[in-house]
């Protein structure tokens, strides 16, 4: 005899502010939800070490702390959370099937997707030693840490150069390295980049190595690509921002995406064209990708899951 299928009302799949939200709402509506978490438990915010902006820790907290509080949150309510990944997704009928670690089937009657996206790293051994010490690829969360100090950030595109003006306001100094001999930037960032007196841009230049003193970045090493001149650059910080990739590959058959990955919700929602399914958080959201945002998102998710699943009860 074939193995019974576990149903659930509501699958949330990954972890973080966005996810984690999702539960919280979801579980004090009593949809019961249940939560696979990813391979990184709690998203990207388990390798940030302070986070200052976000509402209600006035001290600060750490990364992972603070998603352990929400885990806990999600938890007390009746949220169940299973670590684990999703392999693949089948959202072509009514019910959508979602198979975990390549094994186990769930039948789930909403999906809140949750996956959050990834920072994209230059791949030095060094950015991976000092990151979080020095080394981050968002500027709007870890900037104030380095108030009146000089660093470096790497990038070409509207990212780079509005986090590069954003440290200018806060640094003394901050060097951009542009590995072309332009920018990718539109003509209004590149034109406020040039207009900000305490960047430098350094064109065709390739970061070699992060130099620091075991706790710290202390400098930067960079080479000139068309000279091949090498220099060091004095800095505490080093900031990456050569894009994101959304966490979303596994949904490319069923939803649709924008072209680097993004998933496409409808406006002002975060119900996709599958009807059940509900994205949330940095998934979705290219503009802000901040752990506040997220968390909102995933509050809007949940209600939206409870009001399709009430709406669906009623016409049955």
């Amino acid at each position: 005899m074939a193995e019974e299928l576990e149903h659930v009302k509501c699958l949330i799949i990954g972890s973080g502010p966005a996810g984690y939200t999702a539960a919280i709402y979801a579980a004090r509506a009593d949809l019961k939800p249940v939560m696979i978490t990813g391979m990184q438990m709690g998203g990207q915010l388990t390798s940030t070490t302070d986070v200052e902006n976000f509402p209600g820790y006035p001290g600060g907290v750490m990364g992972p702390e603070m998603m352990e509080d929400f885990r806990k949150q999600a938890e007390r309510f009746g949220t169940d959370i299973r670590f684990g990944y999703v392999s693949s997704v089948d959202f072509s009928g009514p019910v959508h099937k979602v198979v975990v670690d390549e094994n186990k089937t769930i039948l789930a009657d909403t999906v809140i997707v949750s996956t959050g996206a990834s920072a994209k790293w230059l791949g030095l051994p060094s950015e991976e030693k000092y990151n979080g010490f020095g080394v981050s690829a968002c500027a709007v969360c870890d900037g104030f840490f380095f108030k009146n100090q000089e660093v470096v950030i790497v990038g070409a595109g509207d990212t780079a150069a509005e986090e590069a003006t954003y440290l200018a306001k806060l640094c003394t100094k901050v060097t951009m390295l542009v590995r072309r001999d332009e920018f990718r930037a539109s003509k209004a960032m590149v034109h406020r980049v040039l207009n900000t007196p305490n960047i430098e841009i350094l064109y065709n230049t390739e970061t070699k190595e992060i130099i620091g003193n075991g706790q710290t970045v202390t400098a930067v090493k960079v080479y000139n690509n068309l000279t091949k001149e090498e220099q060091e650059i004095p800095a505490t910080g080093f900031f990456v921002a050569i894009g994101h990739k959304p966490n979303t590959d596994i949904f490319k058959d069923w939803l649709k995406m924008d072209e680097v990955g993004y998933i496409i919700t409808h406006p002002d929602s975060t119900a996709t064209d599958i009807e059940g399914v509900f994205v949330c958080g940095d998934a979705q959201d290219k503009i802000y990708r901040q752990a506040v945002t997220a968390a909102g998102t995933g509050c809007m998710a949940a209600l939206e899951a409870e009001r399709y699943l009430a709406a669906k009860e009623y016409q049955e």
